[in-house]
């Protein structure tokens, strides 16, 4: 999964990315600090792989990953090349969602590039550029695909289709994800277009150090009220808070998370939103050598999965031996779990439940 943290310059985009990477990424009081993106790896917290570690006495622990990727802070008129705005956009378009920082605090000694906070203006400043950049590629594809279809061509229709809704869509304000395709030619051409507008977004509130804790300010309630009409996601933090706390050990993190009122770390908060967001979830393989967790989509098959491993393993898939991560912990030891009729055999048409522990058998 790869993630891109966008918003205006001096939001706390770069420091949120520092906070959940680690990554050291640069972050400064002026427009236009981060040019080439910062890219950052994180491990996705996983304390079912501990306690799985430590039953199986595992050699290896293996946890899921997430790539954040720090994307230049984005002004009006990128769209048409404005500061930086042609390397933001062709940045957005190579993940799968986008993180959109919004600043929700005031500070006298933070430059805010439009002078003053407003957190839904700084939304529709990026929202409006990223419209504009759709609008003119689906302009363009749209007419070149009507006239094909006027010579015969019938493959194009559907994608005619959609475009015209997706069109009519960004002409009224609304972006891309609020088309929804009507069936599979329609999702191919969807994913073709790679439209920046229809990427799934998580709106991320960043509040001051003295608002943690505390019932949310109204700018957060605007930026709640708004994404609620997109279908969005919200996380409310304090990015320099999390920047603190990802310096710290464990043991001095929990401390201050609890003496802040914080249940999760921001981290925490962004995977459960992506995961949930893209509709993924995780499988577990759990053995002496290694306790491993994969990321997979929602409905996803047995087969599919275990392909996820190995190209091998979808080809020769056999069956599948499973038992829930809770069963396992309930019985003790995968030994006790079989005993007592937990472990079930599972063939091609088994669908992959979150936490499942995993054995596949396969032939090649």
């Amino acid at each position: 999964m790869k993630i891109g943290v966008v918003g205006l310059p001096n939001v706390g985009k770069s420091t949120l990315f520092n906070a959940i990477t680690n990554a050291g990424a640069e972050s400064a009081n002026y427009p236009f600090c981060t040019i080439e993106p910062n890219v950052g790896i994180v491990d996705v917290p996983d304390e079912r792989l501990t306690v799985l570690g430590k039953m199986y006495n595992t050699q290896k622990i293996t946890p899921a990953a997430i790539e954040f990727v720090d994307i230049a802070g984005l002004v009006a008129g990128a769209s048409k090349g404005e500061g930086l705005g042609n390397k933001f956009l062709s940045h957005i378009r190579e993940v799968d969602a986008i993180v959109h920082v919004v600043r929700c605090f005031d500070n006298d000694k933070i430059i805010h590039v439009s002078g003053n906070i407003d957190p839904l203006r700084d939304i529709e400043v990026i929202n409006l550029e990223l419209a504009i950049a759709d609008l003119e590629q689906v302009t363009k594809k749209l007419e070149k695909d009507e006239k094909l279809v006027k010579t015969g061509d019938k493959s194009l229709i559907a994608g005619v289709e959609l475009m015209r809704k997706i069109k009519d869509a960004l002409e009224n304000n609304l972006p891309a994800r609020s088309v929804k395709p009507e069936n599979d030619d329609q999702e191919k051409v969807l994913k073709n277009l790679q439209l920046l507008s229809a990427k799934p977004v998580i709106y991320v509130a960043n509040i001051g150090e003295n608002e943690v804790g505390k019932q949310e300010n109204d700018l957060v309630g605007k930026v709640r009220a708004f994404a609620e009409k997109e279908n969005a996601k919200v996380i409310s933090l304090c990015a320099k808070i999390e920047e603190e706390l990802a310096s710290l050990d464990a043991e001095d993190k929990e401390m201050f998370k609890e003496e802040l009122g914080i249940k999760e770390s921001g981290l925490e908060k962004l995977v459960t939103a992506g995961y949930d967001l893209l509709g993924l979830m995780s499988y577990l393989t759990a053995g002496e050598k290694e306790v491993r967790a994969w990321t997979i989509t929602k409905g996803t098959k047995a087969p599919q999965a275990a392909g996820k491993i190995h190209t091998d393993f979808e080809k020769g898939f056999i069956k599948a031996e499973i038992v829930s991560y809770s069963d396992l912990i309930e019985a003790g030891t995968y030994l006790k779990a079989k005993e007592k009729g937990k472990v079930r055999i599972e063939g091609k048409e088994y669908v992959i439940q979150d936490g499942d522990i995993v054995l596949f058998r396969f032939n090649v």
